[in-house]
Parts: C-alpha cells; structure tokens; sequence
C-alpha cells in the first residue's frame, strides 16, 4: 500500500527558524575533546527538527501493525544507513493490519452540529454513514436490571464513558475558586468517579465486556470520552469492539448530546469512520550498530520505542525518544570513529502494547545481553533528563557516577540519581532488559505536562517539543554512551539485596517476560 513516506522540506528553513536552540556550556569547563565536539554539532548542525518533520508530520503516528509503521522502521533504518551506519529490521512477531481512514460525526437532530470525534485504534469502519439515536446507560444497579436492558440499544449508538458535570481542568478551578468551592467541587468529581467505576463493577462488566455486550445486543456504534482532565487532550486507544465503530468524542459535545439523551430530547448522530482492515503485518524493530574496534562483543544500548498510539502524531510519545537516540548515534559515528565496544541503537515496536519489541530483542539476542555494558533508554517526553536510577543493580553507582562525570556540567547538573534504587518492572522498554539482569537505565526527564497533555492523547504534536531540552539530552546520551564504552571495566550485574513489602516480605526482582509475538486474545 502507497503512503507518503516523508515530505521534504528545504534545510535551510528549519535550520533557521531553529537557530536559538542550544546546549550552553561552561566554557572554563575542561571537556573531554570528543564530548565537546557532541555539544558543538549538536549546536551548529543539529538534524533534529528536520528528522522531526518528517516522521512526525510526513509519516505520522506510528500504531504497530499499520502501514505507517512499516515506513517508520524503513525511515530510521535508511536515516542511520545515510550516516554510515550498519541498520536492519529484526522482526519480533506480527500483528492484526489497520489502516486509519476519517472519522466524521455530526448531530443531526435535534439540530445540526460537526462533532469533535476520533475512531479508536483498529476500530472497524463504518460501510456507509450510520444515523442513529444516541442512549445513556441506564439507571439500573444490578447485572440482572442492565441485562434486561440491553435489547434496547438495537440500532442505537450507546454513550459508555462517564458523564463530566465540569470540563475545566483541576489548576484552574484552583486558580479562579474559593478553597470552599474548591474543595466542595473536587469532593464532588472525586464522588462521581466512584459512584461510575461502582456502577459497572455493579451490573457485572468492564472495559473489555461491556462494549462487546453492547454489540452483541445489536448496538450501532459505541462513544467514549476519555478526558484527561486538561482542556482540549482526550486519550486514544484501541476499540474493544469486532464490528461495529468505537469513537470517542470531545468531552464538550459529549457532555450535551449525554444530557440530551438523559432528559429525553432523543438526540441523533450521523458516523461515518473509514477505515480499513489489512492482512496481519510483520513486527520490526529497528537495529542500528557500529561495530566496537577492541571489544565488538561488549555492546552499549541506546534505547527508545518508535510506535506509537494514534490519536495525533506520538510526538512526545516516543517521538522525541527516537529522534534522541537517533540523533546521539549519528554524532557517535562522527565524532567517535575508534569506538571500544558496539554501540547498538534499539528502536522498538509495539511497547504500547507490553514492551514486545524490546521483550523480542533481549529473548532473540542472549548473546548481544551476555555482553551488554548498560542501555540508556528515554522515553517519558520532550523534557531534559532529571532523573536516572541504579535500577536496582548494587554496583551501579560506581560506574553511572563515574560516567555523568564525564557528561557537561551544565547537562548533569539538572539530574538527580538514586542508587541503587529499585529495578523497573514495567512502563517502558529499559523493564526489558532490567527483568534479565541487564544493566538498562530510564533517562527519567522533566514533565512538561506530559502525563495530562500529551502522553497518548490528541495533543501529541510537532508543536510540543522543546527542542533545547531534547538536544540537551542528545549529548548527555551520547556522552554517557561513549564513557561507557572506553569504561576499562565490564559493568557489575549484582543485584541489590532487595527490601520488604508492607506484608514483610522480600520484594521479588521482575521476572523476564515473553513477547507478545502476536495480537491473538489482545485487549
């Protein structure tokens, strides 16, 4: 199937709308000679913003099994081949073939207004628009009530998610209320939220079931509206239904066509989602490595997932991750031509679904985990690294303090460690190889709104990048990668003596998991 695979745009252009981001250095600071170069490249020849245009505008979200992450795994396999760089796609498994098309909704009685609404991922389409009358879950606090309902939604298009009273964000009730009202109106939401998760717990479904009982009953369509609580930014996930569309709305015509629907106005919409759904597609990462030229089988890992959810463009989730990880190898291989050990750069599939990619690479690879140094994985957003853990690993302060300390001062600086710390038993790709006894650390960075704003929503564009804070993490990875690959000593893999649970008993290190190799019984 034909997609764009980038847009191209002139050089010069991005180069100079982008001029004022930079990485500052003390220059009394004494640096290493070759980390000094990361920093001026970073800062004169940076690729960054035209990487991010086009895989963040030109090929867009990358949801695992559709063509779009095919052509991400083709695009930073053929950037890294530009560079020098030794690249292929590994593949892991496969998954169930999609392709987003529109999604289209509109009111059309009792008057006429275009919806804000987005298909969910892998949501079947619509073969021609559907007009139906849109219904509420009823009043009802038992599994036998909801049963005997249910035949009523034949032909309708039922509103799942929970009602909003109020679409304001919780910092601004804060900012503008008294504290009375404050605290009355949290209370309330808080309440409302519980009386919800108490009423589906009561008429004995879930996430999973409820919608696929709907369908069964005949429903025409589902709506949702997964709010995140910040004004504008609504979640987008999978469809949890097989043959009817799943589409969630903005929390604003949410809210009226549910109060229509709850004081009997009978309110109708018109969907129309286009889709398609294709064969099962092949599972890749992408593998990128320079050859290490007195140790190539000791091997450092720079780590990031390529997929992403679908609702916008998996900017900061994990676009800024990749461009990172891809932007610190191409420096490396400028400016680090006698690299000791291999350098690996990792660019995962479908983490959004469990880790899977990642899971396949360290089950595929034991003897690339034999003699893993460390891996350095970023994934939580746009922001410059505060954070980095010993992951549990008892030695780990020795050689990641030694490290940082060869990274710019102005850069280390913002990082807070903890050592040894407690190893990662999920959330993202770094779990993987931690779970193996591998030395992996998350690059832990600032927030700037990312769990509220933008992580898996509708937000989750170009435009929320920070390019200073991601070149800023450029050259801490790119610095840490070379201190530990010219690190005379092979990392310690001992692990923590670990501490008791609130029970009293011996908190467990995460156990390595298998891959999802396939979307069979996925949820």
């Amino acid at each position: 199937m034909k997609i764009n695979r980038f847009f191209a745009v002139p050089a010069v252009v991005l180069a100079a709308q982008f001029s004022w981001a930079q990485v500052k250095v003390d220059p009394k600071e004494k640096l290493d000679p070759i980390v000094k170069n990361f920093v001026d490249e970073i800062n004169s020849n940076s690729q960054l913003e035209n990487m991010a245009y086009e895989l963040l505008d030109g090929i867009g979200p990358r949801l695992v099994g559709t063509p779009e992450m095919l052509a991400a795994n083709e695009w930073s396999a053929g950037k890294l081949r530009s560079w020098g760089i030794e690249s292929n796609l590994q593949q892991f498994g496969t998954w169930k073939g999609w392709q987003r098309g529109i999604t289209h909704v509109d009111m059309v009685y009792p008057r006429v207004k275009s919806l804000s609404a987005t298909q969910l991922a892998w949501s079947p389409a619509t073969k021609k628009a559907i007009e139906a009358e849109v219904v509420v879950l009823p009043k009802v606090s038992s599994k036998a009530e909801f049963d005997a309902w249910l035949p009523a939604v034949k032909g309708k298009i039922v509103l799942m998610a929970q009602y909003q009273k109020i679409g304001r964000s919780d910092e601004q009730i804060k900012e503008f209320a008294t504290t009375e009202l404050y605290e009355k109106l949290k209370a309330e939401k808080e309440q409302a939220g519980k009386d919800f998760r108490d009423y589906v717990k009561n008429i004995g479904y879930d996430n999973n079931t409820l919608p696929e009982a709907l369908e069964k009953a005949g429903a025409a369509g589902i709506a949702i509206s997964n709010w995140t609580g910040i004004m504008g930014a609504n979640r987008i996930f999978g469809a949890k239904t097989s043959k009817i569309p799943m589409i969630d709305i903005d929390i604003e015509d949410y809210g009226m066509l549910y109060r229509m629907a709850e004081k009997g106005t009978k309110p109708k919409i018109k969907v129309e989602a286009q889709s398609k759904i294709l064969p099962d597609a092949k599972s890749f990462n992408t593998i990128g490595m320079i050859k290490g030229k007195e140790k190539p089988e000791e091997y450092v890992i720079l780590s990031a997932h390529l997929d992403s959810w679908d609702g916008a463009q998996g900017a900061t989730d994990n676009g800024t991750g990749t461009l990172t990880m891809l932007e610190a190898m191409r420096i490396l291989k400028k400016y680090y031509p006698n690299n000791k050990r291999t350098i690996v750069l990792g660019l995962w599939g479908s983490e959004e679904q469990g880790l899977n990619g990642s899971r396949g690479f360290v089950a595929d690879n034991p003897q690339i985990m034999k003699g893993t140094q460390a891996v350095f994985n970023q994934d939580n957003g746009t922001g410059r690294v505060v954070n980095i853990s010993g992951q549990g690993f008892a030695d780990s302060y020795s050689y990641i303090g030694k490290w940082l300390n060869g990274v710019p001062k102005t850069v280390r600086d913002h990082i807070k460690t903890d050592f040894p710390g407690m190893p990662g038993g999920g959330g993202s790709d770094h779990a993987s190889f931690v779970a193996a006894g591998v030395p992996g650390f998350s690059l832990g960075s600032l927030n700037w709104g990312y769990f509220g704003y933008t992580w898996h929503t509708t937000k989750d564009t170009y435009d929320k990048i920070v390019f200073d804070e991601v070149k800023n993490n450029v050259v801490l990875t790119a610095a840490l990668a070379y201190m530990a690959s010219e690190d005379p000593e092979f990392t310690s893999r001992t692990k923590r003596v670990m501490p008791q649970d609130d029970k009293g008993e011996t908190v467990k290190w995460p156990e390595a998991k298998e891959p999802r190799r396939d979307s069979k019984e996925y949820k």
